[in-house]
């Protein structure tokens, strides 16, 4: 199939690492669709897409009821908060997991029969290098993203030799909206500069700056390309080296 003809779904695509990877898959030639609860950021992004939470069983149904046939899934879509885990609240807990964990759960569900069914098929999760390792203050953040790394080994393990692959990509900190929020956290908290709070992340990271959304984006489109055929269930850790795995 070529890629002209493949359909790529990326959960989260208005902004930051998603809309990065429906950029780079749209120039490689798929009919890119990108979701979202942001239908500002959604029209805004120039792709087709769908608005709803990745979460909610029937909103992703209906979805695939509406899209057809998808070749390629990229859940990108994640939250991320920080607290000291006597301080994490249930719903703080059970959202991380929901959106983290069951959205790419729901949706990987919903495509792999199709997939396994056209002998093709890739799925792409956007993970963290929290899922290889745990952080204070994140234990919620944390336990979604270990979650999602067993599901795309499990799911890699049931596709072995059909066509279908299911991989993970695991960033350090992105310069996303999603990071600027953090280092407006820790400016707030301790009253030094944009500038030292951003060292302060990448201090410990081999890389010693942020990874660009566009990094992210090249390694998830390897891995939905023919060229990736052969990886399956692996881990691409994105830091420079400091996790080697």
């Amino acid at each position: 199939m070529p890629a002209s003809e493949r359909r790529a779904v990326v959960t989260g695509g208005a902004k930051g690492i998603g809309l990065a990877c429906a950029r780079r898959l749209a120039s490689d030639g798929c009919h890119v669709v990108v979701t979202g609860r942001d239908e500002a950021a959604l029209r805004a992004s120039g792709f087709a897409y769908v608005v709803g939470d990745v979460a909610d069983e029937a909103t992703v149904a209906d979805a695939l009821g509406a899209l057809g046939e998808v070749d390629i899934l990229v859940n990108n879509a994640g939250i991320a908060t920080s607290a000291p885990l006597g301080r994490t609240t249930l719903d703080s807990w059970n959202q991380h997991l929901a959106v983290n964990a069951t959205g790419p759960f729901l949706w990987t569900r919903g495509v792999l029969d199709g997939m396994r069914s056209r002998h093709w098929g890739r799925i792409v999760t956007v993970a963290s290098i929290a899922s290889h390792q745990g952080a204070a203050y994140i234990a919620a953040y944390a336990a979604s993203k270990h979650a999602v790394l067993g599901l795309m080994r499990a799911v890699a393990a049931e596709v072995a030799g059909t066509g279908v692959t299911a991989n993970s990509v695991c960033p350090a900190y992105v310069r996303t909206e999603m990071t600027a929020r953090t280092i407006a956290n820790i400016v707030a908290r301790t009253g030094c500069s944009p500038a030292d709070a951003e060292t302060s992340l990448v201090g410990n990271s081999r890389l010693g700056r942020l990874v660009e959304p566009a990094e992210v984006a090249d390694a998830v489109a390897y891995l939905c390309s023919d060229a990736a055929a052969a990886v399956n269930g692996q881990s691409i850790v994105l830091d420079g080296g400091t996790i080697q795995s």
